[in-house]
């Protein structure tokens, strides 16, 4: 199946998708596949229903054997006393070497309820393809420690290293883009956990089998934009799909706006034409379209990319510009199209923040606890509780939202 764009608002060249960097260059891993709405499993929920017992590796191995895939049950009175002496998921990272962009994201991800359930009771370790095994099975340690280990300090190395094979792009000691990174982390794992199965997909000309490419990553993070592209000649409009994990948003203004200002800035209508014009199959020639995309797939967690490196004139900078967002109640109905569910109720879980200039910067992240529903911030091995007031900040990267849970099981 032809790779899917994982990033929705980038510029694009030929088939592949450019993404935005700090400056080094455009890079897009391979796409995602087709999403499939997930639910939802807390970690909270998961203890209140009994769930028996979290799985943490007693051996970390690169060899992929029956050894390295061997764990320790951890049972229920053993959790409860575990967590009394610390409380789970409050674990800092240590920084490697300018890795404050991978610590940042990879508390995002650990701070999400039903991924965290999925890694920690070891249904991953079912779905692994043994070729791509060695960074998925990483973060499913490092999981495992943050959640379950008796040291308030992680150490992300072996993850770290795990990933650098796979894109060598994240070279020891260079600063990085957490965007960049989260996009490489997902594609990754979903690699890693994928199954495939045939499917008949139905275009204007035929019905051909294809093949669909699903994973937890797949049905938590992905969705699907629908683009509306009418010829401004004949009328003719025809429709195009595209998958996405990340939406990338356009800031509205240089001072301040909001978190839908940019929505809306991103899904108005657009105008191809000179160089981006269409071929319009009905003229037989190029012409001038008009472009409008709504939302058909909505993921469950949901990423906003706010664009703040961008280009003027020749040269990139960072927009410091403020812009609020919501805690709650994030409103994507005006964006969506009508055959989706109107009642989906977004709340922000996790932001990536970074604060400084485009080439000498720093990342941190705020996350929500799973359990307290308390805020923390997190600045490498640096924890702090913070109130609601303070996780709306004005160096705001990227926004993680949560829909409430689904009534339809993980297909895992």
């Amino acid at each position: 199946m032809a790779s899917q764009s994982l990033v929705a608002g980038e510029p694009r060249t030929g088939t592949s998708h450019a993404m935005e960097l700090d400056g080094r260059g455009d890079f897009m891993p391979n796409g995602l596949s087709m999403f499939c709405h997930p639910s939802w499993y807390s970690l909270e929920m998961a203890i209140k229903d009994g769930f028996k017992s979290f799985q943490r590796k007693l051996v970390y191995r690169w060899k992929y054997d029956s050894d390295c895939l061997n764990s320790v049950q951890y049972s229920w009175e053993e959790l409860m006393e575990a967590t009394n002496r610390r409380c789970p998921g409050l674990s800092g990272l240590r920084n490697l070497g300018n890795t404050c962009y991978m610590n940042a994201i990879l508390q995002c991800l650990c701070s999400v309820p039903p991924l965290m359930e999925y890694f920690l009771s070891g249904k991953y370790k079912t779905a692994l393809h043994m070729e791509n095994a060695e960074s998925a099975t990483a973060f499913g340690c490092l999981m495992s420690d943050m959640w379950l280990g008796e040291s308030d300090l992680v150490s992300p190395v072996n993850f770290y290293s795990a990933l650098r094979k796979q894109y060598p792009i994240f070279s020891e000691g260079i600063q990085q883009d957490a965007q960049e990174f989260l996009i490489c982390v997902l594609n990754g794992l979903h690699e890693a956990l994928k199954k495939s199965s045939k499917r008949c997909i139905k275009d204007a000309k035929a019905s051909r089998e294809g093949v669909s490419e699903t994973s937890i990553i797949t049905q938590l993070f992905e969705g699907q934009l629908s683009y509306d592209i009418t010829c401004l000649e004949c009328r003719a409009t025809t429709n195009r799909p595209e998958s996405f994990t990340v939406l990338s948003l356009p800031i509205a203004s240089k001072t301040s706006c909001s978190l839908q200002d940019c929505l809306k800035c991103f899904f108005q209508q657009d105008t191809l034409t000179h160089n981006n014009q269409i071929h319009c199959s009905c003229c037989g020639s190029k012409r001038d379209a008009a472009v409008k995309g709504t939302i058909t797939k909505a993921p469950q967690i949901i990423i906003f990319h706010l664009k703040r490196f961008a280009w003027q004139g020749k040269q990139k900078r960072k927009l410091s510009t403020t812009i609020s967002y919501p805690l709650g109640n994030l409103d994507l109905s005006p964006y969506s199209s009508p055959l989706l569910c109107k009642d989906a109720d977004y709340s922000l879980s996790a932001v990536v923040n970074h604060s400084g200039f485009l080439d000498d910067g720093h990342y941190t992240a705020f996350c929500k606890h799973s359990i307290t529903q308390n805020w923390y911030s997190f600045d490498d091995d640096h924890i702090t509780k913070i109130p609601n007031s303070s996780v709306q900040s004005d160096t705001a990267y990227l926004l993680f939202y949560t829909c409430r849970p689904s009534l339809h099981p993980l297909n895992i």
